[in-house]
Order: C-alpha cells, then structure tokens, then sequence
C-alpha cells in the first residue's frame, strides 16, 4: 500500500507513551506537520502538563478543548434518554466518548486547514471503529492515520516504545508497565488488559478511583432525589446543575456508597471477547432515575417500543455509529417519548446498591382510584371477561387443533 501524502496531521493526543510516540514517528515517516489535539472530557489531573509534553515532542501546536459540558449534554444526555446498556451492563462510558472527541478532532483540523487526522488506537480493539466511523461520517475527505495498523510501524512492545521514547528525546515517564490500562472520563474509568485478561482474576482493590468498596461504604442508607425535564436530569436533591456538573455530583454520591461497579466480559465489535471492569456510579444512578419517573409517565405500548430498541440502540454507540443515519433516525423516536419524562426519584444508596423508593409526576399517568384493591374507580370489573375471552381465541383454537 502506498504512502499517503500527509502536509498536516491533527493527532487525538493523550500525553501517553503511545500517542507521545506516535506524534514524532508521524512527524518523520509522512514529513509532515502534526497538531496535537486532546478533549478534556473529565479525565481530571491527567491534562496537566500536557501542552509543554506535545510542543517538546514536536508538536507544531497544541489544542485543549473542553468538552464536559457539550460531551454530557450532546452525547450522554440523549443516550441516557435511551437507557441504553451494552450486554446488559456495560453502561457505554468509553464508547460515547469517541463521537465527541472525534467531532472536535474534525473541527480543529478544518481549523487549522489540515488534511489528515489520527488516533492512537489498536488494531484489536473497539476505538479505532469508533474514531474512523465518526471521521467518516464527518470529513471523508480526511486522510486517517492509525500507525498500530501500518505495516511500517514496527513497535511491538512497551519496551520498544520507550527505546524509541528515549532515542529520540521524547518526553515520557518510563515507568514499569501497569499492570492493566485505563481510561476515564466524566462518565466512567474503564480497566482492561494485563492481570484482567484472567476473567477468573479479582480485581485489586486498590484499583477503584471513584468507588469505595461497597462493604467499606457507610453503615446508613443515603436517600437522594433527581429532577428530570423531557427525559434529562436537570436537579440532585433540588439544587439545578449544569448537565456536567450533575454528573460529577451524581459521582460522588454513589462513589461514597460503593455503587456503579461492573465487571464483564464483552463482545467486541471487531470479534473477540474482552474482559472489561468499569467504574459508573453517577451514570448507574441516573439510570435508575430515570426509569423511575418513566414508570409513571411513559404510556405503555410507547415504553416497550422504546425498551425493544434499547439494545440496537446500545450496538450503534458500542459499535462506533453515533454519526449514522439509523441511530439518528431512533434518538428521534425515542426523544419523541421522552417529552413526558418529567418529575422526581427518590433513591437509596447502601452497600453498593440502589433502589428506587419513590417518584411523583405532574404527567403522571397512575390512577391510584383505577389501581386500588379498595376502590371500584370507574373500572367494571365484569369488562375484563370479555377482553379475556377475545385473547384466548387463537389459544383455544391451537389446543384443539389436530395438529
């Protein structure tokens, strides 16, 4: 395959030994000029520095964009509106990510008039899909560059970065390799590789940032209230936030009870299975949340058509199409359900757990004088026989069928 010729690169940069690595063999093996471009998403401390790290690795220019606030409104919120939840658990913290920064890569390099874009990404994983399926979707016209699938690229270790780190003056900490990866953001920290490849492995303990363990949580329940409007969470116990700043609170809370842990084996897109531990205490109670006041407010037929796409809905971000025109078209239905999705959930975190205690809902559509056991309410209870007698035809007709 042909060397593309690349004048300016803008390289999703995280200061790592990867894409610290990556920005200098770039430079060299294309000739060209590369940008370094992160997305503070709410990795906290670990933008520090970072600028002085790229321009000393030879970045031509360093850009830092914050995107809390558009990553939890434009991103999170509508896929929290879905409930969506990758094989059952897996609450999508990594995976919405991907669209956000990749958006904001593709503006920085129409910017500053680039003609490439890139990302540090593996061949073996998720991320790479993710990060070119929203550049394409975007800017076709962008060239990609992802050195782990260049046959050139002939790194194989952490060793050999480090080596390459070091020859070429690049500014790194060459520390011993942790003992798994990482990777946060506002939502969620996800764990993987090195002693987790074991799924029969218990994660250390001393891994978790954002939880305490759930049997070191405090020895009282704490209740905690969320407001939503139209299906996003807007209030935590009557204090309205701005969507970044009520996730980080959600955090915080759950994190001191010990709620949001998962740990899963997943099916990756690209076809293996991968052992993933995630930290998601505000996303977990949110969830919970909003389920509750859907129970009150979603008419039925609408609430199952909703759940009975929740889990294409999950693949799509899972699988990297944010940007296409089948998730589009189904963020429309679903937002179409949410209007409302407006009230109040009371929850109770202990030891790891949430459970929902309570809602209210001025489009409440629970008729207690229909649902007592001690009321008539208007409801003939004689109705019922004829309903049953009609959606038992197709079963009495099957019984005494011959065959």
């Amino acid at each position: 395959m042909a060397k593309p010729s690349i004048k300016k690169l803008v390289l999703a940069y995280s200061g790592g030994l990867d894409t610290s690595v990556i920005l200098r063999w770039a430079q060299e093996y294309y000739g060209c000029e590369v940008i370094a471009f992160c997305a503070d998403i709410g990795q906290g401390d670990e933008t520090e520095g970072l600028e002085r790290k790229a321009l000393a690795s030879g970045a031509s220019r360093f850009y830092m964009e914050d995107l809390r606030e558009e990553f939890a409104r434009d991103f999170v919120f509508p896929m929290m509106r879905a409930g969506a939840v990758y094989e059952g658990y897996y609450l999508l913290g990594t995976s919405i990510a991907r669209p956000a920064i990749a958006k904001r890569q593709v503006e920085v390099a129409r910017r500053e008039d680039a003609d490439a874009v890139g990302h540090g990404a593996t061949g073996k994983g998720n991320d790479q899909v993710r990060f070119e399926l929203s550049f394409a979707s975007l800017a076709p016209d962008l060239t990609v560059v992802a050195p782990w699938r260049n046959p050139d690229w002939k790194f194989e270790s952490r060793k050999d970065l480090i080596a390459y780190a070091e020859r070429k003056r690049i500014p790194i900490v060459a520390t011993v390799e942790k003992p798994y990866s990482t990777d946060r953001n506002l939502l969620h920290i996800s764990y993987e590789g090195g002693i987790l490849e074991d799924p029969w492995r218990t994660p250390n303990e001393d891994m978790f940032k954002m939880t305490v363990a759930p049997e070191k949580a405090p020895d009282m329940p704490e209740f905690v209230e969320v407001d939503f409007e139209a299906g996003d969470p807007v209030a935590i116990n009557s204090e309205r936030l701005s969507p970044a700043a009520l996730i980080q609170r959600a955090n915080e809370i759950a994190g001191r009870h010990g709620v949001g842990r998962v740990d899963l084996v997943e099916n990756r897109f690209v076809g293996m299975k991968s052992r993933g531990v995630y930290e998601s205490p505000g996303a977990t109670v949110l969830l919970h949340a909003h389920r509750a006041v859907e129970q009150l407010t979603l008419d039925r037929e609408a609430a199952h058509l909703r759940d009975s796409l929740q889990t294409r809905y999950a693949e799509l971000i899972y699988y990297g199409f944010w940007f296409a025109p089948e998730r589009e078209a189904l963020q429309a239905l679903i937002d179409h359900t949410q209007r409302s999705v407006t009230g109040r959930a009371r929850l109770k975190l202990f030891k790891g757990g949430v459970w929902i205690v309570g809602r209210q809902s001025s489009n409440s559509l629970y008729n207690p004088a229909l649902a007592s056991f001690e009321e008539a309410g208007g409801y003939r209870q004689g109705d019922a026989e004829g309903f049953i007698r009609l959606n038992a035809l197709r079963l009495r007709a099957l019984r005494r069928s011959p065959n």
